[in-house]
């Protein structure tokens, strides 16, 4: 089974086409049998989602800080959820639990996710894919911050590789069917 990381908001955006987006991730990955792991609240694309997956009959497993879930945040209609002791344990299980990442547009705590991620594959520490989402252009911004960092030699070309920049989730989906086709012969 496998089981896909979804880095998003925990806001609700403006424009409809985001949390369009996170209802059509969670679906789509419910419907390949596959499972959700995210950061287990109820809010924002966050919770779409989970619900999105959950309405195709998908496994939906949210990982969350205690602090956050004091707050009453979490979503208590998951397949499991698994309370950690802070934001450090709880992105470590997350990878831990994972196959696959998949970052939707979001704020600080996606971006941090999404550079925390990609520095662990950077130093080796796993070799799965990421898949970054930019839906309407959202991360044009980093785009060129990245490729400024390139230009400056704070990152390597090479570095491009370890994560692969789509603009649709349907693009996000024909990767990961491919990825798990020929890694699972």
């Amino acid at each position: 089974m496998n089981k896909i990381c979804v880095y998003c908001g925990s806001r609700t955006p403006h424009q409809s086409i985001f949390s369009q987006s996170a209802d059509q991730l969670g679906k789509e990955i419910a419907k390949r049998s596959w499972d959700v792991v995210f950061g287990g609240g109820k809010i924002g694309m966050m919770g779409r989602v989970a619900d999105a997956a959950l309405s195709q009959n998908g496994q939906v497993i949210g990982v969350i800080p205690t602090a956050l879930k004091l707050e009453e945040i979490a979503h208590t209609g998951l397949s499991e959820l698994i309370e950690t002791q802070n934001m450090h344990t709880r992105k470590a299980k997350m990878e831990e639990l994972s196959h696959a990442f998949v970052v939707l547009p979001g704020g600080f705590g996606t971006l941090d996710e999404f550079f925390e991620i990609l520095t662990w594959r950077q130093l080796g520490f796993h070799n799965k894919p990421i898949i970054l989402v930019d839906i309407d252009g959202y991360f044009s911004g980093l785009k060129q911050f990245i490729q400024r960092a390139i230009d400056e030699d704070y990152v390597r070309k090479s570095n491009l590789k370890l994560f692969h920049w789509v603009s649709t989730v349907e693009e996000s989906m024909t990767y990961l069917d491919e990825y798990f086709q020929i890694n699972t012969d």
